[in-house]
C-alpha cells in the first residue's frame, strides 16, 4: 500500500469531528468522537497499522475525481472507467451536540454494472488497542475496543456484511442506479441512531446539504474569488467546535512539513492566536454566531486566568491546558516521516502575541458584533494590566521556537495592538481604565520598534533585537494598522523580505541558518497563510496587478476540491496539516482586500 498525497484528499465533518477522503474512497484518517480525541483511522500516518474505511470498484484502471455538492461540506467521489461510473456520497450529519457522530456513505451507480469492495478496518486509540467484532445480524456489525469498552462502532449496510481477520467486508454489485448505503455510528442504545435505509439516509442528506447552503448564504462576500472565499469559510466553519464555541487550528497531528523530517505538530487543539485570527475572517464575512461562540468560550478562560494574569496559549476544545506532548513509536509516520507526535509542549511557552490577536478579535467583536460584557471587560483589564510589567520579556513567539527565547519584533508589536486596542474599547465603550499607564505602555512599545528593530544597514525591520534576519510575521507590521503600507521604510522591508524569503509568489516563514534557531534543525516548505499575507501587503502598497497574478497563483496551488494544507513543497505538493485555518484565513483576507481595492480603482 502506498501514501496517497495529502492534497489528495476532501474533508468532511460535523462541527465534533472530521474525516478526509481519498480520492481512492478510502477515509484514511478520522478522529472520534472529538477533534483531539484518539484516531479510528489513521493510515495516513501508517498505511500498514493505522486503520481504514475504504469502498470502491473492484478494478486495476479507473479515473478518479472528487468535488463538493455546490455550497456544501458534502463530499463526492466519483470512479469512471470502461464498464461504468460509480460515485460516493460521503458526509456526516450536522445534529444535536449531545448526539454522537454519525459517518455516512452512499454508493450509487451512475452507469454500467461495477462490482465493489468494503473494508471498514478500525484501529482503536491511535492503533494503540485491539478489538473485537460482532456479526448482530447480515447488515449489522458492532467494533468494541478492548481498550475502552465504552468505546465502540456500529456499522450497518443494506447489503450483507462480513468479519474477515477482525475487519468489516463486503462485496456487491450494483447496476444502473442502484445505490448502497452504510452508516457508521457510536454504538450506544441509549442514542438515537441512523437507519442505512434509503429513505432514512435520503432524509439526512437533504437537512446536511440545506444546512451548509442556509449557513454559507450568510456570507457578506460576492466578489471575484466567491467560490475559492466561500469553500475557504466553509472549510474554517468544519473546524469550529458546535458544542464548546472553540476553533482547532488543523483537524490533524503529525502531517510532515518536510518529507522525512521531524517537524511533525499535533494541531487538534485552540490556539488564541489562530482562532483569533479565524475570528476576524469570520467577522469580515458577517458570521456573527461563531465569532460570539468564540469570544464566550475566550471569556471562560479569563476567567481562570489566576493572579498574574496570563493567558494560555493553547488549549484542548473544552478548555483544558493538559496538552502534554508524546511520541506514538508504534507508528511509521506519513512516508515514514517520524515521529508521530500527539499533544504539543508549545503548551507551556511565552508567546505575547497572543494578547494583540486576542484584543484585536474582540474589538472586532465589540464594534461588528454584539457590546461586549462588564464582566469581560474586567478581566481583560487584569491580562493588559499584567501585559504593563512584561511585555519587554524575551519569549518564543509566533513559531514556537524551541531553541531560546528571544526578543522579537511580532511579540512587541502585537502587544502594541493589545493596547492599542484595548483603549479604544474603553473610550468607545466609556469603561474605566488606567489611561495614563496604557497609553505609555503602548507609546513604549512603538518607539522601542523603530529604535530597536530597525536596522539601517539592510533597509528592513529585523525579527529580534540584535538581529539581521526577517521573518514573514513582519507582514503583520501594516495589517494591524501600525504602519502605513506605504511608508518608505515599510516599503523597504517589503523589498528586503521579496529578496530573502519570497520565491515567486510563495513565502517561506524564515532561513532557518539566519533566523532565530527553532531547536529542530532541517529546512520546510512554504508557509501558505504568509504568502496570502504577502499578496495583500501588495494590494495595501497599490500594486493591485501583482497582488491580482500572485493571488491567482496561489489559487492554483489549491488542491481538486480548494482545499490547503499549512506548508508547500518545491513542486506544489502540501505538506504539514490538513487543512490549515490559517492558509484559509489568509486566502480570505488576500481575496477580500485586494476585491474591495481593485472595486476602488475603477
Amino acid at each position: 500500500m502506498h501514501y496517497q498525497p495529502i492534497e489528495d484528499y476532501g474533508i468532511i465533518g460535523d462541527l465534533k469531528t472530521v474525516a478526509l477522503v481519498g480520492l481512492n474512497g478510502s477515509i484514511d484518517y478520522m478522529c472520534f468522537p472529538d477533534f483531539d480525541s484518539p484516531s479510528i483511522f489513521a493510515s495516513l500516518l501508517d498505511k500498514k497499522k493505522g486503520g481504514y474505511f475504504q469502498i470502491c470498484p473492484h478494478l486495476q484502471k479507473m479515473k478518479l475525481k472528487q468535488l463538493y455538492l455546490p455550497d456544501t461540506n458534502v463530499l463526492l467521489t466519483r470512479f469512471l472507467c470502461e464498464d461504468g461510473v460509480g460515485e460516493i456520497t460521503d458526509f456526516m450529519p450536522v445534529g444535536d451536540t449531545s448526539d454522537g457522530s454519525i459517518l455516512v456513505r452512499r454508493i450509487t451507480n451512475v452507469r454500467g454494472v461495477l462490482t465493489y469492495r468494503l473494508k471498514c478496518c478500525p484501529r482503536f486509540n491511535y492503533a494503540r488497542s485491539s478489538h473485537t467484532s460482532e456479526r448482530l445480524n447480515e447488515k449489522q456489525i458492532t467494533f468494541i475496543s478492548d481498550g475502552d469498552k465504552d468505546n465502540s462502532l456500529h456499522l450497518k449496510s443494506t447489503v450483507p456484511l462480513e468479519i474477515k481477520k477482525g475487519d468489516g467486508f463486503a462485496e456487491f454489485t450494483l447496476k444502473t442506479g442502484e445505490i448502497a448505503e452504510f452508516v457508521l455510528e457510536t454504538a450506544e442504545s441509549d442514542k438515537v441512531s441512523l437507519d442505512a435505509s434509503k429513505n432514512c439516509v435520503e432524509e439526512c442528506l437533504t437537512s446536511t446539504i440545506d444546512y451548509w447552503r442556509k449557513w454559507i448564504t450568510k456570507s457578506a462576500y460576492k466578489g471575484r474569488w466567491f467560490e475559492a472565499v466561500n469553500r475557504s469559510a466553509l472549510v474554517l466553519k468544519l473546524l469550529t467546535s458546535q458544542k464548546n464555541g472553540s476553533i482547532i487550528a488543523a483537524p490533524t497531528f503529525s502531517l510532515p512539513e518536510k518529507i522525512g523530517g521531524k517537524r511533525n505538530w499535533d494541531y487538534r487543539y485552540t490556539w488564541i492566536r489562530d482562532a483569533s485570527f479565524t475570528i476576524y475572517a469570520f467577522l469580515r464575512l458577517g458570521f456573527k454566531e461563531e465569532a460570539m461562540a468564540f469570544i464566550q468560550w475566550a471569556e471562560a478562560r479569563c476567567e481562570n486566568i489566576g493572579e498574574g494574569g496570563s493567558l494560555g496559549l493553547m488549549y484542548t476544545i473544552d478548555g483544558k491546558k493538559k496538552l502534554v506532548e508524546e511520541e506514538l513509536d508504534h507508528l511509521e509516520g506519513y512516508k515514514k516521516s517520524a515521529p508521530v507526535r500527539i499533544g504539543n509542549n508549545a503548551h507551556g511557552q511565552l508567546q505575547l502575541d497572543i494578547y494583540g490577536e486576542l484584543l484585536d478579535s474582540i474589538y472586532l467583536y465589540n464594534k461588528y458584533g454584539e457590546p461586549i460584557s462588564n464582566q469581560l471587560w474586567q478581566q481583560l483589564t487584569r491580562e493588559i494590566d499584567w501585559l504593563c510589567d512584561n511585555w519587554q520579556q524575551a519569549d518564543h513567539g509566533i513559531w514556537e521556537v524551541r531553541g531560546g527565547k528571544k526578543e522579537f519584533l511580532y511579540s512587541r508589536l502585537m502587544s502594541w495592538v493589545a493596547f492599542d486596542r484595548a483603549i479604544k474599547i474603553a473610550r468607545s465603550r466609556s469603561f474605566p481604565f488606567p489611561e495614563q499607564r496604557w497609553q505609555a505602555e503602548r507609546d513604549k512599545i512603538y518607539d522601542s520598534v523603530f529604535n530597536e528593530y530597525w536596522d539601517s544597514e539592510i533597509e528592513s525591520f529585523v525579527q529580534f533585537k540584535g538581529s539581521k534576519a526577517v521573518d514573514a510575521s513582519l507582514l503583520l507590521m501594516p495589517m494591524v494598522k501600525f504602519i502605513s503600507p506605504k511608508d518608505p521604510l515599510w516599503l523597504s522591508t517589503l523589498r528586503y523580505i521579496e529578496q530573502e524569503l519570497v520565491s515567486d509568489s510563495l513565502v517561506f516563514r524564515y532561513q532557518p541558518e539566519e533566523a532565530a534557531s527553532d531547536g529542530i534543525g532541517g529546512d520546510e516548505g512554504t508557509f501558505s497563510m504568509a504568502s496570502f499575507w504577502y499578496v495583500e501587503n501588495l494590494s495595501r502598497a497599490g500594486e493591485l496587478e501583482k497582488a491580482r497574478l500572485y493571488l491567482e497563483k496561489m489559487l492554483g496551488y489549491a488542491n481538486h476540491v480548494g482545499l490547503f494544507a499549512e506548508q508547500l513543497g518545491p513542486c506544489g505538493e502540501h505538506l504539514g496539516n490538513f487543512p490549515q485555518a490559517f492558509s484559509h484565513l489568509g486566502l480570505i483576507s488576500a481575496a477580500c482586500d485586494l476585491d474591495r481595492r481593485m472595486n476602488e480603482e475603477r
